[in-house]
């Protein structure tokens, strides 16, 4: 099964996400910059803090706590050595261009935590092949929202439908690592819906991928009725279709490619026009 993440700093929908089959648990810490890069976007800039990783790992035991880092900077070796304190049991890179800076970042970890690198600028989705031999890294996760940004792209799934993902995932898969990327939406939601996406999962070999906002309607504070309600529902509704997913034939595979690419495609042009 491909491990669901969810997002949140709160230990409460953190616990209920795990007894709902979330299999890692996703804090972030990036600020750094990101107001610039995503401002004027839909986009959740994150107000997780360190305390919020000490909180959410109490209240694990079963799930993995991922924590997302700031981009390289003077003060990173103090973040990792916090994050990994708080009980952090990977930690994420994002931003980053060269091959230099992911190799500092994972002996700055040095064994202590898996090392992912989230490859969400062009400058590194070129180096796959570097990076995929940097000693501690333990998995890639490819950031759809970001990269498609730096491409100057009109949306992020055109990187899936144009082939780009495909050719990163051959390199990812040619030196032994799991991957990820992007995220998804619920079950027959999202511009592209969900079913489609995680076909596309399937169909590449991906062991991760983001439950995206639509998962607590944009509104981390609606934890009630999430956590009592809706949650679980959506989340088994992506395992039903997982499952049901794994059954196609090839023939059918190809359809939901070709699927997702006229409806990113359809897309695109509307929002040209």
């Amino acid at each position: 099964m491909i491990k669901f993440m969810l997002i949140t700093n709160s230990p409460k929908l953190a616990k209920h996400a795990e007894s709902c089959g979330v299999a890692r648990v996703f804090v972030d810490l990036e600020r750094n910059g990101k107001q610039e890069r995503q401002g004027h976007l839909d986009t959740l800039i994150s107000q997780h803090s360190m305390q919020d990783v000490r909180k959410v790992r109490e209240v694990l035991s079963s799930a993995e706590l991922l924590v997302r880092l700031n981009p390289l900077y003077e003060g990173s070796a103090k973040e990792i050595d916090e994050a990994i304190a708080a009980g952090a049991d990977f930690l994420m890179l994002p931003m980053f261009r060269t091959v230099e800076e992911i190799s500092h970042f994972a002996s700055l970890v040095a064994g202590r935590a898996g090392v992912i690198p989230l490859v969400e600028t062009h400058d590194a989705a070129m180096a796959m092949r570097e990076i995929v031999q940097v000693k501690g890294v333990t998995e890639i996760y490819i950031g759809l929202n970001d990269l498609h940004l730096d491409m100057n792209l009109s949306f992020m799934f055109e990187l899936l439908a144009g082939g780009l993902v495909d050719s990163l995932v051959e390199i990812i898969k040619e030196a032994g690592l799991p991957f990820g990327f992007g995220g998804i939406a619920r079950i027959g939601e999202g511009i592209i819906p969900g079913e489609m996406v995680l076909g596309e999962h399937l169909r590449l070999g991906s062991s991760s991928v983001i439950l995206s906002r639509t998962f607590h309607r944009k509104n981390e504070g609606v934890i009630e009725s999430v956590a009592n309600q809706e949650l679980g529902t959506e989340l088994q509704n992506l395992i039903d279709s997982w499952t049901s997913l794994r059954r196609r034939s090839s023939s059918q595979i190809l359809i939901n490619q070709k699927k997702l690419q006229k409806a990113v495609k359809e897309y695109v042009a509307r929002i040209k026009n």
